[in-house]
């Protein structure tokens, strides 16, 4: 069982390489599940992706089999981009294509200016650049500590997916899997990204970026979206119809097959 091992903890993360071994791979991708996913939200995007690239998937700090940290613990933004930079190292990347939903949306953008010889390209999906953008963040500690993980997890999952956007055996599994995390993650890792703005610096980050947003966050408006297409010089912007914030697993398919698209774009 893979680890990435930092001055604080282990990681655990997956390496899925299904290229055939006539084919000239293109840079691995790195995915960063958010606050109550994990890292089989990007199973579906496999199927668009795994003949040509390299995928390494982990378990955010927090979540999972990676450290769970306690209540006396340091959540930063730098941790967590020093958690991409240990996971890639460890899975022996050189350069790749980082792609993150979610508060990994914004860590991604914070390793774009902070380990831009690593980047090959960006890709955030329902991610903002300003986390006090980010609506309802105050009412997650209330809905946690007077009612329980149960009911902050029945209450997201509104705010993620339209009725009709999965089947039931898909919305179980995703439901199960947000109710494992525990309260000082969740509370924590809130903080961290609602203390977060990056804007002034986003000029800065010159690799081609992708930008995925629904049409009906509840959680980060389509407008905080624009905004950062529009602070980056090298971006694309695409917004899905009929989508909330479970964008990357209610349209997996999708979202991977215009991923697809622009890691070619990239490369040709």
């Amino acid at each position: 069982m893979p680890y990435a091992l930092t001055k604080s903890g282990k990681l655990h993360f997956e390496v899925i390489d299904q290229v055939a071994p006539w084919r000239a791979p293109g840079e691995a991708i790195l995915f960063h599940h958010g606050i109550g996913a994990s890292p089989g939200i990007w199973r579906k995007w496999l199927p668009a992706l795994s003949d040509r690239y390299k995928v390494v998937v982990f378990d955010m700090r927090g979540y999972g089999k990676s450290h769970d940290p306690d209540v006396r613990f340091d959540w930063s933004l730098d941790l967590l981009v020093d958690d991409v930079r240990a996971v890639a190292d460890a899975a022996e990347l050189g350069r790749f294509h980082l792609v993150g939903e979610s508060i990994g949306g914004t860590v991604v953008l914070k390793c774009g200016l902070t380990m831009p010889e690593r980047i090959r390209t960006l890709t955030v999906s329902n991610g903002a650049h300003i986390g006090s953008t980010v609506r309802r963040a105050n009412e997650w500690r209330d809905r946690i500590d007077t009612q329980g993980i149960k009911a902050w997890s029945d209450e997201f999952m509104r705010g993620r997916f339209h009725d009709d956007a999965l089947d039931p055996a898909e919305r179980a599994w995703f439901a199960q899997a947000q109710e494992r995390w525990t309260r000082d993650s969740i509370l924590d890792a809130l903080a961290v990204l609602v203390g977060t703005d990056l804007t002034a610096s986003l000029k800065d980050i010159l690799c081609p970026t992708l930008l995925l947003h629904g049409d009906g966050s509840p959680f980060i408006p389509v407008s905080v979206m624009a905004e950062l297409h529009s602070l980056l010089p090298h971006s694309s912007f695409q917004v899905f119809e009929h989508a909330k914030h479970g964008l990357p697993f209610s349209h997996a398919a999708e979202c991977a097959r215009v991923l697809r698209r622009f890691l070619e774009r990239v490369g040709a």
